[in-house]
């Protein structure tokens, strides 16, 4: 069992984190369902499979950087050793225990700002009919609250997508919003996320956009269908011209 010169949850980089925080959610599945049953007799069985492949990679990759973090073993014999002999001189005091809440991080965005997109939507309003008469009964506010573009989701993309935007955690990008699309079912803003220090931020998404709004008991993720059903007739799309530029911030959440 190896020890940390650090703690390993503070030093250890984003994707080793991550990958862990993933067989964590994985294992709670796997054990809601099948309790003790082995993870290769469960219907989490190829998830788990998958889980493993990548953490080996992960690990693999970082090796290096692991190795650092460790306390050289005869380093560590000592302590024990030490701490064996303050025990043995009724010295030791147990150390107070605190529950932390750990927050999973599920995927990376660009967090944009509310007066920003609402000032967008009220001038679309003024200026389109149909955008007027799409928006005029529909609540956007719950949705404005936390207006993003997701860069990367680890459900969809893998834990190693998200955390490949470690790097760029909390810097500003310029986000450009071309149009806006709907059905009587959701609405979304179509947007194309810009570079960091010249490096361009692509997301993992295939269609990035800001979703405004959807009907009850819909999930914000069908409005990535919305291409898809301009194609088939089933979607509005209005052109903003010219687009409007808005800067926010890369995040995990």
């Amino acid at each position: 069992m190896p020890s940390f010169v650090t703690s390993p949850r503070d030093s250890l980089p984003d994707r080793v984190r991550l990958i862990l925080e993933e067989g964590i959610n994985l294992y709670r599945l796997h054990t809601n369902a099948h309790g003790r049953l082995e993870s290769t007799k469960g219907s989490y069985e190829k998830e788990w499979v998958k889980w493993e492949k990548q953490l080996r990679e992960v690990l693999i990759g970082d090796a290096e950087h692991l190795n650092s973090m460790q306390v050289p073993f005869e380093s560590a014999v000592k302590q024990v050793l030490e701490q064996l002999q303050i025990i043995i001189n009724g010295e030791y005091t147990p150390p107070s225990t605190e529950k932390r809440k750990l927050g999973l991080i599920v995927f990376a965005a660009v967090n944009l700002p509310v007066t920003e997109i609402s000032s967008l939507l009220d001038k679309l309003v003024e200026n389109n009919p149909k955008v007027k008469s799409f928006l005029e009964d529909k609540d956007v506010e719950p949705n404005l609250k936390k207006a993003h573009v997701t860069l990367a989701h680890k459900r969809s993309h893998g834990v190693t997508a998200v955390a490949s935007y470690g790097h760029l955690l909390h810097q500003n990008v310029p986000v450009e919003l071309t149009a806006l699309l709907f059905t009587d079912e959701m609405a979304a803003l179509e947007a194309e996320v810009g570079s960091v220090d010249d490096e361009k931020v692509i997301p993992k998404n295939e269609w990035p956009h800001i979703t405004i709004w959807t009907g009850e008991k819909i999930a914000a993720k069908e409005a990535n269908r919305l291409p898809q059903l301009l194609l088939e007739g089933k979607a509005t799309r209005i052109e903003i011209n010219p687009p409007i530029i808005i800067s926010g911030t890369i995040e995990f959440y």
